[in-house]
């Protein structure tokens, strides 16, 4: 049988982790399985960045050590300017985490702020003489900061609504007169002018459904009455279907934007969540799009995914004001996003788009790839909008 003590050490030993203990019990320095530097540190109110005494430059591991009885947040900071080298979240009672860090030159605090209760500044500490940079580090968004290219979003947005409207029209009167070729050609512009206004699909509700509604999760696939909008409409004008079955389709399609463009004004967006959406529109895109998932007979997944490269631009414009400041790797993200688009628009032909099941693997793997970045780098907004305690 493991003893509770042999249990503890195979854990540190798997985690690369050794905790150094003198025989007070307070912790201490020292180099670890992993190769780094190791220093665990208190995070509770009583000793918030106690047992970091002797600061050296370079990267290391803090052992994160919570014993009190509550959860922790903990933040590695820059007590002059607020910005974060490193945090963990949801540190639980009697536990310990590691946070590994890059440090440089300059002063660093830990800041600890447990669940219902008020956060704690540890002591300061200065490093000097370092050969190396710090890692990268931010100061915290809040809710303020967000409200402005929030409010300048949903104005966006309700432009867009508008749109969707017109190009609706058209569609839903092509049906009406029973003319399928014209109404074929007016279903992309009015679904892409949907899809450009992803970062909004959280505050739509049941709009979006009634809109932009898949197969996902309804027995009766796309003969279920819960299949409804653009995608419905799309497998009938792809399918065989008539205009006299078509017509109830599009008018209910028509009438969910119109619905949509009259609610808007008095519809308000979280502003915590939208540095999130900058990183869903195209994750979504990867799950869905690139996975034809969302072919209901078209083959327009790619353009699909082009009009979500162009929404994501959209909404990181808004917020560039507050990331030109934080984000080191702006530069990288917008070389990504050119490559992207330039990737997209090969397979835009005139009036159409090359269908998923045509790709060559080469460029199915250079679309996946070159997307696939793009979701990964745009995890670094959403994590540095994400709007944090700072008390």
């Amino acid at each position: 049988m493991i003893t509770g003590a042999a249990l503890a050490v195979a854990v540190a030993t798997v985690a690369g982790v050794l905790v150094a203990r003198g025989s007070g019990g307070s912790a201490h320095r020292t180099v670890a399985a992993d190769g780094l530097r190791h220093t665990t540190v208190g995070v509770t109110s009583a000793d918030c960045g106690r047992g970091w005494t002797r600061p050296e430059p370079g990267r290391q591991v803090f052992d994160l050590r919570n014993t009190s009885g509550a959860p922790a947040e903990v933040y590695l900071t820059d007590p002059r300017t607020g910005a974060v080298y490193g945090e963990v979240e949801g540190l639980a009672p009697g536990t310990v985490r590691p946070l590994r860090v890059t440090l440089g030159d300059g002063t660093y605090a830990f800041k600890c702020l447990p669940d219902d209760a008020d956060a704690v500044t540890g002591p300061t500490v200065r490093i000097t003489g370092a050969k190396v940079k710090s890692g990268p580090a931010a100061v915290p968004v809040t809710q303020q900061d967000l409200i402005p290219p929030t409010l300048a979003y949903q104005k966006w947005i309700q432009g867009r609504t508008v749109e969707l409207v017109r190009r609706t029209d058209v569609l839903r009167a092509a049906v009406d007169r029973g003319d399928l070729a014209a109404a074929r050609r007016a279903w992309l512009p009015a679904h892409l002018v949907y899809e450009r206004m992803g970062a909004a699909y959280g505050t739509f509700g049941d709009a979006d459904s009634a809109i932009n509604g898949t197969t996902a999760g309804l027995s009766g696939g796309v003969h279920d009455p819960g299949f409804a909008g653009f995608h419905q409409v799309e497998y009938g004008l792809w399918h065989g279907g008539s205009a006299s079955g078509l017509r109830g389709p599009a008018d209910r399609l028509d009438k969910a934007v119109r619905a949509l463009r009259d609610s808007w004004p008095g519809e308000r967006m979280d502003p915590a969540d939208v540095g999130l959406r900058a990183h869903e529109i195209l994750e979504n895109t990867v799950q869905f799009e690139l996975t034809g998932r969302t072919d209901y007979g078209s083959g327009t997944n790619l353009a699909t995914a082009r009009a979500n490269l162009e929404g994501t631009r959209v909404l990181l414009g808004y917020l560039r004001p507050l990331l030109k400041t934080r984000d080191t790797g702006l530069t990288g993200l917008d070389s990504w996003l050119d490559r992207a688009q330039h990737t997209l628009d090969s397979f835009h032909h005139g009036d159409t788009w090359t269908p998923l099941a045509r790709l060559t693997r080469t460029r199915r793997e250079r679309v996946d790839a070159d997307l696939g970045e793009l979701v990964e780098r745009l995890a670094d907004v959403a994590a540095l909008t994400d709007v944090r305690r700072t008390a």
